[in-house]
């Protein structure tokens, strides 16, 4: 085998894999090679990044001793039954595909013994920002385990928890981005309401919600606490707070995520 790790799927997440490994350094170009069928796709890739691609999945798998799957899930079990003959148990497999759990690629492969990484990635990972889950079945070493942490890390930060887990993830941090999406979407709604331009509306939403989060991580305190600090008795701030928790602001948010948890784990029944 000659290169350290392949890909199959060159689509966002897959290009947000390459970009982080590739900028952290744990990795040269030379040794990573990517099954990607579109032709347009596959030049992008060559052009930006100058690694090697390929169309079959074929190569990777005869190459390769990691094999990262960036493949939607309706597609995984056509192209891994396809590149069946070639899969071996000395093949770390990881993958990134939503809903599929570890069960479902040893018996699609025939085999128990096959190592499987199965991993919860978000999209901030598009700007090396991503929160990604891993778990792992038993014929996963520890040092293998180490290696895949550090391909998410380079793209944000990650956990490791067990399987059963994986659904709750997906509720939270997964589909967590479009939740905040549509908090800035309504933050900026807001301030158009109230006489705001939609440039400064859009601006100021964005940076108070970037603002937030970068002093939650460097105060590292409590977001209770930082809360607490802007609201002063009798202000603005628990007027509005109180608007927010008259409409059960955090029950809504707490039912969303146990919905798509919920909706996560149907999906990996079917």
């Amino acid at each position: 085998m000659t290169k350290e790790i392949g890909f199959i799927g060159g689509g966002q997440m897959g290009e947000a894999l390459v970009k982080g490994l590739l900028k952290a350094g744990l990795y040269q170009a030379h040794s990573l090679i990517l099954a990607e069928p579109s032709a347009l796709r596959r030049s992008y890739l060559e052009t930006t990044y100058g690694i090697e691609t390929c169309t079959a999945t074929i190569p990777v798998w005869q190459t390769c001793s990691t094999v990262l799957l960036a493949v939607k899930p309706q597609v995984m079990a056509d192209v891994l039954t396809s590149a069946k003959p070639y899969i071996q148990n000395t093949h770390l497999i990881i993958t990134i595909a939503a809903g599929l759990p570890i069960a479902f690629y040893e018996r699609l492969l025939d085999n128990k013994m096959a190592k499987i990484i199965r991993v919860m990635p978000n999209t901030p990972a598009l700007v090396l920002e991503g929160a990604s889950a891993l778990c792992c079945n038993a014929q996963v070493t520890d040092d293998e385990l180490q290696k895949a942490t550090a391909i998410f890390n380079a793209v944000g930060k990650s956990v490791v928890l067990d399987e059963r887990y994986l659904d709750a993830v997906t509720g939270l941090s997964g589909s967590g981005p479009a939740y905040v999406f549509t908090f800035i979407e309504a933050l900026i709604d807001a301030g158009l309401k109230t006489g705001l331009a939609r440039d400064v509306a859009e601006t100021l939403a964005v940076q108070t919600v970037l603002g937030s989060v970068k002093l939650l991580l460097e105060n590292k305190e409590h977001p209770a606490v930082l809360r607490a600090k802007v609201t002063s008795p009798g202000g603005t701030t628990i007027a509005g707070l109180h608007v927010l928790e008259k409409n059960g602001f955090r029950g809504i948010i707490m039912d969303a995520v146990e919905a798509a948890a919920n909706r996560a784990t149907e999906l990996g029944r079917q």
